[in-house]
């Protein structure tokens, strides 16, 4: 490994705004605590929370990086104390605190994956936020199981694509809804099995009849506000829905009565507020599970763009837009 820097560029955010409020500046390069690695970053992925953070409305847990970014993928190039799960010069995808959008990261050694086999730096930067949420929402979350039908909000973003591709390939029948006719082909060819235009279309007259009256046995929502009724209406008996974003508003007025008929549990979490050893414990299964999928080429996510780290306005644009279908990358 070459000698480290005593400083690095990374994005900075002098006030919460539009995307233009991010602008490039140089800071002393951070030092790993125990159970830490550094890591020269290669590529960052883009996610909802990162815009959120740059709105100001998403602030970082106390003690983590005030700079954007939540999942990188390079090489460790310093270890802290008592890391000997890995070497210096591993290749690596990792899910970070924060301060993704840098040249450098720390992160714990226990959030670390190994880059899948044949996987570029960007297509490895795209898995840790993602693969995370899905995986601990709706495999730890909802227990969602092979055999099952799950009903996946947002099915053309980067949560929705992972979450239909996972799904499928683990044996459950997928339901996508979307908001353009655009995208429907795109879902399908992820996996799902039924793709429903929410904006033209009624989902839970739609999810009835391709279930025969009998409804999702589990609902992975995006959406919240006006959705968790209809997610309610189309939950089958003993159904579950998880909730890890508020799309269409954080607010909602529930029929109480319908939850309780149905028997239906509902739960949800954010991820970058977990523990160390909660996050560890994702990791753990998704190595376990998710990684032989990877590593044979079953599941590989979706690049929609990529940018430089200087133009990391442009890509939260795309994202903000909505027209982008799978991730979008920074990179370095």
């Amino acid at each position: 490994m070459s000698e480290l820097p005593h400083d690095y560029t990374h994005i900075y955010l002098e006030q919460p705004g539009e995307p233009e409020v991010m602008q490039l500046t140089r800071s002393p390069l951070p030092v790993p605590s125990a159970g830490q690695v550094l890591i020269r970053n290669r590529a960052a992925g883009v996610n909802g929370p990162d815009i959120k953070q740059r709105m100001g409305v998403y602030p970082p847990p106390s003690g983590a990086s005030p700079i954007i970014g939540l999942e990188v993928a390079g090489e460790i190039c310093a270890l802290g104390e008592g890391v000997t799960q890995w070497q210096l010069g591993d290749k690596v995808c990792a899910l970070v605190p924060g301060g993704g959008y840098g040249e450098y990261s720390l992160t714990y050694a226990e959030h670390c994956l190994p880059i899948p086999q044949g996987f570029s730096e960007v297509q490895a930067a795209a898995l840790p936020e993602t693969f995370f949420t899905v995986w601990g929402n709706l495999f730890m979350r909802a227990g969602l199981k092979a055999g099952e039908t799950v009903l996946v909000h947002g099915g053309s973003g980067g949560i929705g694509s992972t979450a239909i591709s996972l799904a499928k390939h683990l044996g459950a029948t997928v339901i996508a809804t979307t908001g353009q006719d655009a995208k429907r082909d795109y879902c399908a060819g992820l996996g799902a099995h039924l793709v429903v235009n929410y904006n033209t279309q009624n989902f839970v007259e739609e999810i009835m009849a391709f279930t025969q009256g009998k409804g999702v046995n589990v609902v992975f929502d995006i959406a919240g506000g006006d959705f968790i009724n209809l997610n309610l209406q189309a939950l089958a008996l003993d159904g579950r829905m998880v909730s890890v974003s508020t799309q269409r508003s954080g607010k909602a007025e529930v029929n109480i009565l319908q939850l309780m008929a149905k028997r239906i549990v509902w739960t949800g979490s954010t991820l970058r507020p977990q523990s160390v050893a909660a996050k560890a414990e994702i990791a753990k299964q998704l190595r376990e599970r998710v990684w032989p999928l990877l590593d044979s080429q079953q599941i590989v996510p979706h690049i929609c763009a990529t940018f430089p780290l200087a133009e990391a306005a442009k890509a939260h644009a795309l994202m903000q837009s909505g027209e982008h279908r799978g991730k979008v990358v920074l990179t370095l």
